[in-house]
């Protein structure tokens, strides 16, 4: 009992665990700036239609696994906007050493990650596909070979190639 009124006093205080938002929730939204310089509202990103927004942290191995075949995505039907929890450096590091040049959006740990407390994450990556309406159309956490299959359908190009040794699941 003294356990669940902590979580209670975190949550009212804008610390605790969260709930990730689900598909059919509307997205919250957020202004960040981009690695590359500038800033992206939510609202800017979705004037130009669905987008996929992948939150990630450089040190993850399921992030590291997942954000290469997200960049296979570019240019299809989707938009898509890395989230990274990490400083611009290690954000541009990252890009590099895995090769995904995703427009990469940053929510900082000096302000407390607001955007990614606002969306409830509590893994990484977690991904959420929204529609221009902002409403939640697909979330998923982890790497889930048949979830980001449906997605690439969506997007309308592949998302693996033939030679590709993919797991069917890795979780963050």
């Amino acid at each position: 009992m003294l356990l669940f009124r902590k979580l209670l006093d975190w949550k009212r205080m804008g610390k605790g665990p969260e709930i990730t938002l689900e598909a059919g929730q509307t997205a919250p939204d957020f202004r960040m700036e981009l690695v590359d310089g500038g800033s992206r509202s939510l609202e800017e990103v979705l004037s130009n239609g669905p987008a996929l927004v992948a939150f990630y942290k450089v040190s993850c191995p399921t992030c590291q696994l997942t954000l290469p075949y997200l960049e296979r995505l570019q240019g299809g039907g989707l938009q898509i906007f890395a989230v990274c929890q990490d400083e611009a450096d290690r954000a541009q590091e990252f890009s590099e050493v895995f090769e995904v040049h995703l427009p990469n959006l940053l929510d900082r740990a000096d302000e407390g990650y607001p955007v990614s407390n606002s969306y409830g994450i509590t893994h990484v990556p977690t991904m959420f596909l929204i529609e221009p309406d902002r409403r939640i159309s697909w979330t998923w956490t982890g790497f889930h070979k048949r979830q980001l299959e449906g997605l690439a359908q969506r997007a309308g190009k592949p998302i693996f190639r033939p030679t590709d040794n993919v797991p069917e699941s890795k979780y963050g």
